[in-house]
């Protein structure tokens, strides 16, 4: 997992076996809770969605998102990296507590794709046009978003608690999201945002925003 600043990450993961990450209300809270805790001070978070066994975020990174600190030995790592991996295993150990279980809790790499640049080529990184890079950006908002909708869980997106598609919307006033930096990469206003979300999206662009 590497960071390069002002670029937009896709950044999931998923339970270990396909398992739960998520059993009850106090979850969801308690994990979005270390979110803004724990990434927020580390990047703009742009969307997210967490589901009952995966979740989504959509960040940019920013400076201290790519700083480099110490990690094991004299190894360095991408403060945003730590912190991830922080953040999961603790989350990992509190879920343990609540269950009464031990292992693992999340597949052992969390993903993150960049959907700002091409794949790594020669040793450099070739940029997609800006039309092609606004219309992954858009793409990977709205399918983050519709996640609860297609796995069946509610009927529109808006009933689900657990994700951004709400405070875009205007029925919560989560301050979690950079709103105005989304609404500038995807080029939405408010009247506009909410019809383009249930527009269906081009497999395409969604295999290029998943590993």
């Amino acid at each position: 997992m590497r960071f390069i600043e002002n670029e937009i990450y896709h950044v999931y993961n998923r339970g270990n076996n396909h398992q739960p990450i998520f059993f009850n209300d106090d979850n969801y809270l308690h994990f979005i809770n270390k979110i803004r805790k724990e990434w927020k001070p580390l990047c703009e978070i742009l969307a997210w969605c967490l589901m009952p066994n995966h979740f989504h975020f959509m960040i940019s990174a920013t400076e201290s998102s790519c700083k480099e600190i110490p990690a094991y030995g004299s190894k360095l790592i991408q403060s945003l990296a730590r912190k991830i991996g922080l953040t999961l295993s603790s989350y990992s150990h509190y879920i343990n507590h609540q269950n009464s279980t031990s292992g693992s809790l999340f597949q052992q790499k969390t993903k993150a794709k960049c959907i700002s640049l091409q794949e790594q080529k020669s040793g450099g990184f070739l940029n997609h046009s800006l039309l092609n890079t606004t219309a992954y950006i858009t793409t990977c908002m709205h399918y983050i978003h519709q996640n609860p909708m297609k796995a069946g869980l509610v009927k529109k997106m808006e009933d689900w608690n657990y994700s951004s598609f709400r405070d875009y919307t205007g029925l919560r006033n989560g301050t979690l999201c950079n709103k105005k930096l989304m609404l500038q990469l995807t080029g939405y206003d408010d009247t506009t945002f909410y019809n383009d979300s249930y527009n269906i999206l081009d497999d395409d662009m969604i295999n290029g925003i998943l590993e």
